[in-house]
């Protein structure tokens, strides 16, 4: 397969989208079967290979071939969360025919061998997946692209370094490129090495993703000088112009230095990251480009037909089929029978303290009093994977397990991947989103939800306040004073929510059902297509890579 040996596309590019761009990513959720993602960056860096093949742009990704992917969600005899790694092996990749060699502390090399995913594999731009469990290397190089985000430092640094420079010379071996674009810091030492190789900043850009601090890696400067994280070990005074904070070399801030334009996930996430980071110099212009997600993957196209006609019947019937898909999950997992004409709230994406999974929980008595109004009856279910050693967040998901165990009308899911996500999306009434405010940079699930008749019920953060028509097209939980310290956040947010739920979307579910009709086929014509991933993918190009 010597064609893709070669920078290679299977279309001509088109004219506007010619310029050659190499884009890196720790992460892709393309589909569900290829599990080398965790959440939402994957989600968004997967639909955007996506768009980037349906505009015939000149454009290839560069991933990671996580032996064990992420983590497969279990649970314990009791219920609560466990993680397992489980081997996965995908037929359809294909040796790309190029194999690299990088250095990994102490000069010890490591060989990387790059596997292609056709185009007419699912629709993407080709995408190359670097992978260390080759012969050639020892055990435990081998064991560096074993799961996404391994939590032992040294591998985590690793994989970097391989995302990073290996990327780089496996971007080489393909032809090169005008542009490599960093989703995220993960893979900054291909900015190193390529600066090494005459590259500059004219041909590096940058992708802020969360205004969160444990998302904005941050490592000791000289630690990863002996890891080999520059290409090549920096003299003192090098690595004293590339630390901050007595030392440290902050991912973000090499990134935005050594680009020549970044961007932030939304207009308001712009307006934070520029705060976040005004106070280093040097850094580059962070413009907004709101991640998006593809329209083609994402909606179901019956809803789609039905809301571009206006079909209040078809649209019925329709949902009402695919709430019964999902309720044959819940059926499965938990053993509940869910009813489709009965409201169902969904709460579903990584657990993470800030985005409040159990927000709903604070005042038990107002819980209890939606649950058991028999007239206005409600379904709830939350799913979402936190990271395998956040304990905080798994304690979270207990807990909401724990609560709804023997509640018929609650439930917890397991295996929030990209075939479940469909079907959460597809089969809700309401797509419940309550980030502390500012802390949530785009929350891209909201648009896929939306697309499917799902209506959102949000803070307004991330990219709600560019779509959010409060009662028109969603529903939106007001803005607590500015000055409100975010420990503070969750009373007057958690009243805010009861009163919507019981004041305004409750009720007009089941006493307006035209009105609540007007507002899901608002949502669904107006969420597409500026929040679908080919204005992101067009975008890019003009504002980004210009």
């Amino acid at each position: 397969m010597t064609e893709y040996n070669k920078w290679y596309h299977p279309y001509k590019p088109a004219k506007e989208y010619n310029k050659k761009v190499a884009y890196f990513s720790m992460e892709f959720g393309i589909d569900q079967s290829l599990k080398i993602y965790s959440g939402g960056l994957g989600f968004l860096a997967g639909s955007h290979m996506r768009s980037a093949y349906e505009l015939k742009q000149n454009m290839i990704g560069i991933g990671m071939l996580w032996k064990y992917g992420y983590y497969d969600q279990a649970q314990r005899k009791d219920g609560a969360l466990t993680v397992r790694s489980i081997e996965k092996n995908y037929s359809y990749l294909e040796d790309s025919g190029i194999q690299v060699t990088i250095k990994i502390l102490d000069n010890t090399n490591v060989h990387v061998k790059a596997y292609v995913l056709k185009p007419e594999i699912f629709g993407t731009v080709p995408m190359y997946f670097l992978s260390t469990d080759v012969p050639e290397n020892d055990h435990l190089s081998r064991t560096i692209t074993d799961r996404l985000y391994d939590p032992n430092e040294l591998t985590r640094i690793s994989q970097s370094i391989v995302l990073g420079i290996g990327g780089a010379k496996v971007v080489e071996e393909l032809g090169g490129a005008d542009v490599f674009h960093l989703n995220e810091g993960h893979g900054l030492p291909a900015f190193y090495y390529l600066r090494d190789k005459g590259y500059g900043k004219e041909n590096f850009r940058f992708t802020t993703h969360t205004p969160e601090k444990a998302g904005n890696e941050e490592r000791d400067a000289k630690f990863l000088n002996q890891m080999g994280f520059f290409g090549r070990t920096l003299s003192d005074d090098e690595l004293a112009e590339q630390s901050v904070n007595g030392g440290m070399l902050s991912y973000t801030v090499s990134a935005l230095r050594l680009a020549k334009l970044s961007n932030a996930v939304s207009k308001i996430h712009a307006d934070v990251s520029i705060d976040m980071w005004k106070d280093f110099d040097g850094i580059s212009d962070i413009i907004p480009i709101t991640n998006a997600q593809n329209q083609k993957y994402w909606q179901d196209s019956a809803l789609e037909k039905a809301a571009t006609k206006n079909d209040r019947k078809a649209y019925l019937k329709r949902k009402k089929e695919l709430k019964e898909e999902l309720f044959k999950v819940v059926l499965d997992q938990r053993g509940k029978i869910f009813d489709p004409e009965v409201l169902t709230i969904v709460w579903a994406r990584r657990f993470a303290g800030y985005k409040r999974a159990d927000l709903l929980l604070r005042d038990m008595e107002r819980i209890e009093k939606i649950l058991n109004n028999a007239d206005r009856p409600v379904q709830i279910i939350w799913a979402g994977k936190p990271y395998p050693k956040d304990q905080p967040a798994i304690e979270i998901f207990n807990k909401l397990f724990f609560f709804s165990k023997y509640r018929p009308n609650v439930a917890v899911l397991i295996g929030y991947e990209m075939e479940l996500s469909r079907l959460l999306k597809e089969g809700s009434d309401i797509w419940l989103n309550n980030p502390r405010i500012t802390r949530e940079a785009s929350g891209t699930s909201g648009m896929t939800a939306a697309m499917n008749g799902s209506v959102n019920l949000s803070t307004f953060d991330g990219w709600i306040p560019e779509f959010a028509k409060d009662g028109e097209n969603c529903f939106v939980i007001p803005p607590v004073p500015a000055d409100l310290p975010l420990d503070d956040h969750d009373q007057p947010d958690s009243e805010n929510l009861y009163d919507i739920l019981e004041n305004q979307v409750i009720k007009t579910y089941y006493e307006n059902p035209e009105k609540w009709l007007d507002i899901v086929f608002q949502s669904m014509n107006e969420v597409v297509p500026e929040f679908g991933s080919n204005r992101m993918a067009e975008q890019y190009y003009k504002e980004l890579y210009k």
